[in-house]
């Protein structure tokens, strides 16, 4: 943030921090525009932009000829949902039909899609994605045409490597291994450290994805209890690795899909130390990191690994270009098993989409990209939030995620969310249902919505029609 261009997004952090402080409470007027400028030396436009901003995030209003308040929304307290206690067990329970019928929902266009993760169009930066592969198709040998060398594309690494100062990283080119997504990513670092029967330990709700792939695998699904704020307890952790069998252990550190929350940094260390002091691989699943609302990027698990025994997995599919399948593995002391086993599954990646996303990386896009794509869904994340409370049922518990895409909901124990979902697309919207995001019977009053598509009166509408039907029911 040290850009003075970004001044005005400081100024309205520490706004927001004031208010939240009870510095300001709400009713009080701020200083006008013309006060805070003289004050501070602060130009006009910044100090607008600055409380624009603030506004946006519901803290406070404007009132005509008056000037701007504290609104009453900034004192709502807002129930968290409750966290997750699942059983000690490695009994599953199919889920699969239910998350093809999610995942099937994206073929359908006249269904608002609350459900699924990922970037709207418009968010994207499509034009100059498209102008970098007309420029890759020029500089690369044979147009793109040929196989890049395993490791994956090396300009690529090397910015992915550079990237990774971000997060208190030191990687180098030879450090990074690139792959066909994130996805792609961690089942490579699972084929290489796993076998089918082995046990493998995960947060709880964790994504659909990690539950179907650990079962293509043939690899058993022990959840842990997790806070829906601070993550995976660690006290789980220490328990299950103390008592059981563990050969691998995946989680999300950061905005985690699909509860939202966040590890603090004592607990990123604590749960690397424990890794490394049992010698149970880490498998961290980076991809949200780089879609913080604050105004520094969070460390990851990998920050503070030192033996090598995290493998941190990420990709641009959340933040850049879903479609171009571009991701990446940091694998730590395990690249010759996680090399092996890419060039038996995959060989090489999508030659073009790598050259492009690397230099997008190198010339600075992508980081103008994110300034403005965080920005969005924080606003987002902030209406789609005061909505859900002004819509939903009294007693719904809704996530207060600092980055990512995705609010979790706890609902009354009488609706199951599964069921409302085939009511929900009667009416042309999708939602997650808690169920599919564990193996347990459990979440079956709990929802996930995904705040990637643009605020419209279209979205608004959505939510509060979610919010009828659950009163109804």
């Amino acid at each position: 943030m040290k850009n003075s261009n970004y001044l005005y997004l400081q100024f309205a952090d520490l706004i927001e921090k004031q208010i939240k402080s009870g510095l300001l409470n709400v009713g009080d007027k701020l200083p006008s525009i013309r006060e805070v400028c003289a004050e501070t030396g602060y130009s006009m436009s910044t100090v607008s932009k600055a409380y624009y901003e603030v506004e946006s995030r519901s803290l406070i209003e404007s009132r005509p000829q008056s000037g701007y308040y504290v609104s009453n929304i900034s004192a709502r307290t807002i129930p968290e949902p409750s966290a997750s206690k699942p059983l000690l067990t490695l009994e599953n329970i199919e889920r699969e039909d239910l998350v093809d019928l999610v995942y099937g929902d994206m073929r359908k266009k006249d269904i608002t899609m609350l459900s699924l993760g990922f970037p709207s169009n418009e968010l994207l930066p499509i034009a100059k994605l498209n102008k970098g592969m007309v420029q890759a198709m020029r500089q690369l040998p044979n147009s793109g045409t040929s196989y890049e060398e395993i490791e994956g594309n090396s300009n690529l690494r090397k910015e992915i490597a550079r990237w990774s100062f971000t997060w208190g990283g030191s990687l180098t080119e030879d450090d990074i291994i690139t792959t066909p997504g994130c996805i792609s990513a961690i089942s490579n670092c699972l084929l290489a450290l796993t076998k089918p029967g082995d046990t493998i330990i995960t947060e709880s709700p964790v994504y659909f994805g990690i539950l179907q792939l650990a079962r293509s695998l043939g690899l058993y699904v022990m959840e842990l209890p997790t806070n829906m704020t601070t993550g995976i307890e660690l006290e789980a952790v220490k328990k299950t690795l103390a008592s059981k069998k563990v050969k691998a252990c995946v989680l999300m550190s950061n905005f985690s899909n699909p509860s939202g929350s966040m590890m603090p940094n004592e607990h990123k260390k604590e749960i690397v130390r424990l890794m490394d002091f049992y010698n149970v691989p880490l498998i961290e699943d980076d991809i949200h990191g780089d879609l913080y609302f604050g105004s520094s990027r969070p460390t990851n698990c990998k920050t503070y690994d030192e033996s090598g025994i995290v493998l941190c997995c990420s990709s641009v599919s959340k933040s850049l270009a879903p479609g171009y399948r571009v991701g990446w593995v940091s694998p730590g002391k395990f690249k010759k098993e996680v090399l092996r086993t890419k060039l038996y599954h995959t060989i090489s990646n999508s030659t073009i989409t790598h050259e492009v996303v690397g230099d997008f990386l190198k010339n600075g896009r992508y980081e103008n990209h994110l300034r403005k794509i965080r920005q969005i869904l924080n606003r987002n994340c902030t209406n789609y939030i005061n909505t859900v409370l002004e819509s939903f049922p009294a007693g719904t518990k809704v996530s207060q995620p600092q980055g990512g895409f995705f609010l979790w909901l706890e609902l009354d124990k009488k609706i199951d969310t599964a069921a409302f979902y085939h009511l929900a697309l009667k009416h042309n919207i999708s939602i997650a249902p808690g169920r599919i995001f564990s193996f347990q019977d459990q979440f079956s009053n709990c929802m996930r919505l995904s705040f990637g598509l643009p605020w419209s009166n279209e979205v608004r509408t959505a939510i509060q029609t979610l919010g009828r039907l659950a009163k109804q029911l």
